[in-house]
């Protein structure tokens, strides 16, 4: 089996790790729990990649697993913790320029899920 390249440096899983929430062992024994890295670096790669949780090459934890971590890290506000962990970082190396941001929510979806807009009703209007 040929290892893998890691999809995160060692610097930014530092900064990384921090971050995620310490699970103990349960006192009943069980499997061991897969590494946090190993699960973060297969959630990186599915969207990566553009490929299917159940495409995630073996070199990985199982898509379930890594999955479940998605969810439970995403529950736990943890993913938001990450990004403005990053961004302070990055403001403060001064490779953010704010001046030339802006937001944009043309990407954002229709109310309750419609996919195109709708004619005006007159009567409504």
């Amino acid at each position: 089996m040929a290892l893998r390249e890691t999809l995160l440096t060692d610097k930014q899983w530092k900064l990384i790790e921090r971050h995620l929430p310490t699970v103990t062992s349960s006192p009943r024994g069980g499997r061991p729990r897969a590494p946090d890295r190993a699960c973060f670096e297969g959630i990186l790669w599915v969207p990566r990649s553009g490929a299917r949780w159940k495409d995630l090459p073996p070199e990985f934890p199982s898509p379930s697993t890594c999955w479940r971590r998605l969810r439970d890290w995403e529950e736990q506000d943890v993913w938001e913790e990450i990004w403005r962990c990053f961004v302070r970082n990055l403001t403060a190396e001064g490779r953010i320029d704010w001046e030339e941001t802006f937001a944009d929510g043309s990407f954002a979806p229709a109310k309750k899920g419609a996919v195109v807009s709708e004619r005006p009703n007159a009567a409504r209007v």
